[in-house]
């Protein structure tokens, strides 16, 4: 069990702990400071019973040690950016680099890895980081804002802000692992997901997009009608073989950006549902298939390929090197202000 005692330390002169969000459903929250963490979400099945539906761990030292970003607030660039460089107004910047030649994440000491001031307001919690000038090779000073609500709607609203001093890069989002079934008590094959998406990003094998966009329709990639995960992962596709199942950027059907329903997932054995909302244009769908190593998670268990889902709102990988992709470019005066919500329900 989580236990409040287990993230109280104090890391680089700062202090972590353990907020808890609590509804009027019985629903709770549980979010660490450190990396801004979903650490626990306590939700019912068909008989009313609550379990965990993320992956994750007991301590906050162990979020220290972990390698798979584990519910954290990832940034300053989520996701991938080739070659660790991009460029504004023809200014270089190179940046850290934690993924082979690539910079993934914001970089080996990224957002997820920082202790975030904290302030927890009835059934919110408000978290705050100022990202220095140059952190990890970004520009700008960068002040970031991430609220936390807990509704009595069962849903968890995420809403994400920044400012900078200087022109920079923005791109956040979440990084929790679900499961529905309750931990890890069975692979996430069985769960139906629906994606509200037409397109997908396509990306050669060390994760970057080449570009492209290409319709999911006819494909192994196409949720556009719900359907196993694991229906298709396997199958002879090129952009599943060169990888070990999914890990794509799929391209939102909402060019307004306004909130919108992105994606659906039912788990037919605990009958719980999980609709993902957001004002982002794309979700990257992951399949956890390079998990199985490092430190035991909860129950004490090593989490293993397909234990877990994530669906990463956010802009596309390596936007700041793909003229044809959405701009994650942030000026001095503007505001990057975005909202992901994470609603669950049971189905009968």
């Amino acid at each position: 069990m989580i236990q409040e005692e287990n993230f109280i330390a104090e890391i680089n002169g700062k202090e972590t702990g353990l907020f808890t969000l609590k509804n009027n459903q019985g629903v709770s929250v549980d979010v660490t400071n450190y990396g801004a963490a979903l650490v626990s979400i306590f939700v019912p099945d068909k008989q009313g019973s609550f379990e965990d539906v993320i992956l994750g761990y007991n301590s906050v030292h162990d979020y220290q040690a972990d390698q798979y970003y584990h519910g954290a607030i990832v940034g300053r660039y989520a996701n991938r950016i080739a070659e660790a460089r991009f460029a504004i107004d023809g200014q270089e910047y190179r940046l850290s680099r934690n993924n082979g030649i690539h910079t993934l994440h914001g970089g080996p000491t990224g957002f997820g890895r920082k202790v975030w001031n904290a302030e927890k307001r009835g059934n919110q919690l408000m978290l705050d980081y100022f990202s220095e000038d140059g952190e990890e090779g970004y520009p700008g000073n960068l002040e970031v804002a991430v609220c936390y609500t807990l509704n009595d709607n069962n849903a968890l609203v995420i809403d994400f802000e920044a400012k900078t001093d200087k022109p920079t890069v923005v791109n956040l989002t979440n990084h929790a692992y679900f499961n529905l079934g309750g931990s890890r008590k069975q692979e996430i094959a069985n769960h139906i997901l629906w994606l509200n998406a037409d397109r997908f990003t396509p990306k050669s094998a060390e994760g970057i997009p080449t570009g492209e966009y290409l319709k999911v329709k006819k494909t192994p990639m196409d949720f556009t009608s719900p359907k196993p995960i694991g229906k298709d992962i396997g199958a002879s596709y090129p952009q599943l073989s060169q990888g070990r199942g999914y890990d794509h950027n799929f391209v939102l059907n909402n060019e307004t950006g306004d909130l919108i329903k992105a994606a659906e997932v039912f788990d037919p054995a605990s009958r719980r549902c999980l609709e993902v909302l957001t004002t982002m244009p794309g979700v990257q769908f992951y399949t956890a298939d390079y998990l199985g190593s490092g430190a035991p998670g909860k129950e004490g268990l090593v989490y293993q390929p397909r234990d877990g889902f994530c669906l990463e709102t956010q802009f596309f990988p390596d936007s700041p090197n793909k003229p044809g992709f959405p701009s994650t470019l942030l000026n001095p005066g503007e505001t990057f202000s975005h909202q992901t919500v994470y609603k669950f329900s049971v189905k009968t």
